[in-house]
Formats: structure tokens, C-alpha cells, sequence
């Protein structure tokens, strides 16, 4: 498996649940995925690569969705984005922003919305930047689609943007090309891209993977802060639990295309219900740990063709029962966090 990197820093023990679901909430929510279910179509029958994801996120919340390579959370994203790679599709559910239902618009419909209500910031800043065109010229286009402004007022915004993002001399760099930014710099010209048409939600698919850790704190300080100030929610897609912990108010755990866990982020970092959130803290080197071997989850997650009956981590899981393998659990509530697992429920009982 590929496990979390370091936890930098978590929130204290007992701190009280910032965005709570259940146990207060920060206005209606502006994103909610409700029974999501995405298919691939293949000559060997169909492939299930999400089953029944449901989650929401308020104005302003930052929720982080956590899991091993596979566990679809990649695809959680380009789904809400409106972005699947053919043949997948989404075959049941509902995508719901600001009211609006939007997963089964036309194209075009939704290449309006994709921008103008939904920003995307993704882990390679080359695949979203045009090298042929200086950064100015795709700042100001991507503004003047959206927003109803003329050539020298975009321009104005797009350098205000560069700025924003801690670009020194945005005006003289604003005319440069891609090649000539570093990679940090070149993730914080994505930021702007992404906040050009002020988007009411931002899907961050590992925006700092690709840097290295110095460059990834600032690019962490920066994403709080800009969604702060504008009051943006965020669906920041990572494997790594330092960014999750120091970035999120809430995190949804995922599992082989489904929801393990979701609940505040200390609560589900220090007070983990289910028993693979349970391995993946295990999993992560504390400073005041002296054991001489981390923790491990025993086997790999199953391959799409291969996701076995129940719950799909039973032949993983350390404490299974005979219901595990036969009967799949829903999300039960475990405190302040949601588990889907059986030995959670019967605690609750």
C-alpha cells in the first residue's frame, strides 16, 4: 500500500470539532454528493470504481479526502468537476452546487459552470498551464470567459491575482512563459487560474505532491488563506495526513471506491472508528514514537474486477467477523465521526 507521509502537525487532542457533521455546521451546504455511483464499461462486464460515495461541504470548509493509490479519490473529483475519462460515467446519484443539480448537464452547460462556480488546481502544474502562452495571456482569457471584463480590466485582475498568490514583480512576470517559473511558482499560477472567476468551490487534486516540502508549507498556508479571504469550499484530494491535519476542518477516509470514514479531522486522526483508518494512523512516524518498525495493513486494495462481498476491507482487516464478509455496512455514527463498519454499530446497539 502506499501510506501517508509524516504527520507534520494535528490538531489537539479533546479541540472541539471545527465544522462538526454530526455537531454544528457553518451554513447550508454549497457541495453535496448524495449516492454516487461511477462505472467503466468494458468488454469483460462493468467495472464499479465508486459505490454509494455521499459527503457534503459547507461555504468556507475545507474537507480532505484521504486513501490509498485506487481508492477513488481522483475520481471523486474529476466526477464533481464534470472531467471523467471515457468510458467512465457516473450511473447514479446526485451532484448538487449551490442548489443546483449538476452532474447530468450537457457539456456545455457544464464547461460554464467548470471555472465560473468550480475552480481545479491539480498535482502537475504543466498539465494545466499552456507552454506556448505567456501566463498573462491565459490568466486574462480564462477571466474574460467568465466574468464580464475588457481586456485592460482583466489584465488589472489577473496581476492582482499574481500578487495574491505571492508572485514577486507579478507585473513584469506576467508577460514570462511557464518554463521560466519554478515549480512552486508555477503551482501558484495554477491558484490564481483557479480563483480567476471566483469560484464558489476549489478541487485540489494533490496540489503539493509535486513539490518538495518547504515549497509545499507555503503552498498550504497560501490555499488557506485564499479560501479564507474569499470564502471558497475546498475538496483538497491527498494521500499525504501532514497536509490533511494541517489544512482540513473535516476529512472523508476512503476504501476500495467507498466511504470508510469522514468526521472532524482531530477526531478521526486521534479517535479513528474504523479499523483502516485505525492501520493508517498506525501507519504514520511520529517524533515521539521509538519504535523501530511502523505499523503496516497486511495485503492491497482490490482491483475493481476483484472488490470482495460486504465490506470491502474485510480480508484486510484485522478484528473481521463473518458479517463483514457477507453484508456491507453503512455509515454509522461513532462519536463525532461516520464509520462504515459493523463493529461500530454494534457498539452503538
Amino acid at each position: 500500500m502506499e501510506p501517508p507521509t509524516s504527520l507534520r502537525s494535528v490538531p489537539p487532542e479533546g479541540a472541539a470539532a471545527p465544522l462538526g457533521r454530526p455537531g454544528g455546521r457553518r451554513g447550508e451546504p454549497l457541495l453535496q454528493v448524495r449516492h454516487l455511483r461511477v462505472e467503466f464499461p468494458t468488454r469483460r462486464g462493468t467495472l464499479l470504481a465508486l459505490d454509494d460515495i455521499s459527503f457534503e461541504i459547507a461555504p468556507g470548509e475545507i474537507l480532505g479526502v484521504v486513501g490509498e493509490s485506487g481508492a477513488g479519490k481522483s475520481l471523486t473529483g474529476a466526477a464533481i468537476i464534470g472531467l471523467l475519462e471515457p468510458p467512465g460515467r457516473i450511473a447514479s446519484g446526485e451532484i448538487v452546487l449551490a442548489g443546483q443539480r449538476i452532474d447530468n448537464l450537457p457539456y456545455e452547460q457544464m464547461r460554464a459552470i467548470r471555472g465560473r462556480k468550480i475552480g481545479a488546481i491539480f498535482q502537475d502544474p504543466l498539465t494545466s498551464l499552456n507552454p506556448l502562452y505567456t501566463i498573462g495571456r491565459q490568466l486574462v482569457e480564462t477571466i474574460q470567459t467568465h466574468l464580464p471584463l475588457n481586456h485592460t480590466q482583466a489584465r488589472e485582475r489577473a496581476i492582482h491575482l499574481l500578487q495574491e498568490t505571492g508572485i514577486p514583480a507579478a507585473e513584469q512576470r506576467i508577460d514570462q512563459y511557464p518554463h521560466q517559473f519554478s515549480g512552486g511558482m508555477r503551482q501558484r499560477v495554477v491558484i490564481a487560474l483557479a480563483l480567476a472567476a471566483e469560484p464558489q468551490l476549489i478541487v485540489a487534486d494533490e496540489p503539493t505532491t509535486a513539490l518538495d516540502v518547504s515549497i509545499q508549507a507555503q503552498i498550504i498556508s497560501l490555499l488557506k488563506r485564499l479560501c479564507k479571504d474569499h470564502g471558497a469550499a475546498v475538496m483538497l484530494i491527498t494521500h499525504d495526513m501532514g497536509v490533511i491535519a494541517e489544512t482540513c476542518d473535516r476529512v472523508a477516509v476512503l476504501y476500495a471506491g467507498r466511504v470508510a470514514e469522514i468526521g472532524p479531522v482531530g477526531d478521526v486522526i486521534h479517535r479513528p472508528s474504523h479499523p483502516y483508518t485505525v492501520g493508517l494512523m498506525g501507519s504514520i512516524p511520529a517524533m515521539d514514537d521509538d519504535r523501530e518498525r511502523l505499523l503496516q495493513i497486511d495485503g492491497v486494495m482490490p482491483r475493481l474486477d476483484a472488490i470482495p462481498r460486504g465490506c470491502a476491507f474485510n480480508p484486510r482487516c484485522p478484528q473481521v467477523m463473518p458479517r463483514c464478509r457477507e453484508e456491507r455496512p453503512e455509515l454509522f455514527d461513532a462519536g463525532a465521526t461516520r464509520a462504515a463498519c459493523w463493529l461500530v454499530s454494534e457498539v452503538g446497539a
